[in-house]
């Protein structure tokens, strides 16, 4: 059986250790009061699922960082990603299943939809992250893993991206939806601690990515999921944004889990968007 959005703890431990199956380790703070950019690293060191190996958000993750063009964390380059893709050793039969601290740390969804950009399917997110997986009693292990290099070719798939031009467009079109992905009080320019504007796309509306995380930490129900956002994918043209291409990428992943087609990902979103003071901002809800 093959995992394509979200994967249970019960139905992971299964999968440990079973060849042609890679559990990455996503573990990243992306707000840290001592800003601590290795708090991931570090975690993934004292423990981590068996035979895990470790992905860094600003590493592994992102691309080079432009200042005044780009956002905080823009895509990698295709051909270091495919680069990377290949160390880690996975193939086209590879089962990859993605996993962050816990709740609210959305490195995972990153590497979901990098990998489904780059065409491959069976890449999963695991239900709960590490946290979940060790109330439950789950073994985790320290020991560092080497990973066994392969080929990885990739199939990139861009029409799952929207440009900024894009976005605009999309704005200014009855019809289209772009979403907002961060909480409700960064979108309403409110309480923003991390980039120089606060505020929002204009016309853009806000769809927190922490809204259908329940309280022990899990996802919501499909059905819950779906008609949280059933009036949104009633529109022609679905865009979601954030603060910079990371949880944005977990409501995308929310989408697919709910049965919707994936919609467009705006990659650059907010911390790119506010480069350009040509471009509008709004505030309030």
């Amino acid at each position: 059986m093959s995992y394509t959005n979200f994967v249970k703890p019960g139905e992971a431990q299964a999968l440990v250790n079973t060849p042609d199956v890679l559990f990455i380790d996503c573990s990243f703070m992306l707000s840290t009061a001592a800003n601590d950019k290795e708090w991931g690293r570090k975690e993934y060191e004292k423990s981590h699922i068996p035979g895990a190996l470790y992905a860094d958000l600003d590493k592994d993750l992102s691309g080079k960082i432009i200042a005044g063009v780009t956002g905080r964390h823009p895509l990698p380059e295709k051909h270091d990603l495919e680069a990377k893709f290949s160390a880690w050793g996975i193939s086209p039969t590879t089962q990859v299943i993605a996993y962050d601290a816990g709740a609210g740390f959305m490195a995972a969804a990153r590497l979901w939809w990098l990998l489904k950009w780059a065409g491959h399917e069976q890449v999963a997110v695991l239900d709960g992250g590490k946290k979940v997986w060790a109330e439950k009693g789950l073994p985790l292990e320290s020991r560092i893993v080497t990973p066994k290099a392969g080929t990885f070719t990739a199939h990139f798939n861009d029409s799952l991206l929207a440009s900024a031009e894009e976005v605009m467009k999309a704005t200014e079109k009855h019809g289209s939806c772009v979403i907002d992905s961060r909480t409700a009080d960064r979108y309403a320019g409110q309480n923003e601690t991390i980039d120089p504007v606060a505020g929002h796309i204009p016309e853009a509306i806000s769809r927190p990515f922490n809204a259908n995380i329940a309280a022990e930490g899990v996802v919501a129900g499909q059905e819950a999921v779906r008609a949280y956002f059933a009036a949104d994918f009633a529109k022609e043209d679905v865009i979601f944004y954030c603060g910079s291409g990371v949880t944005a990428a977990f409501n995308v992943l929310l989408s697919a889990y709910a049965g919707y087609p994936l919609p467009k990902l705006y990659a650059g979103s907010w911390s790119e968007w506010i480069t350009d003071p040509g471009r509008p901002v709004a505030v309030g809800a």
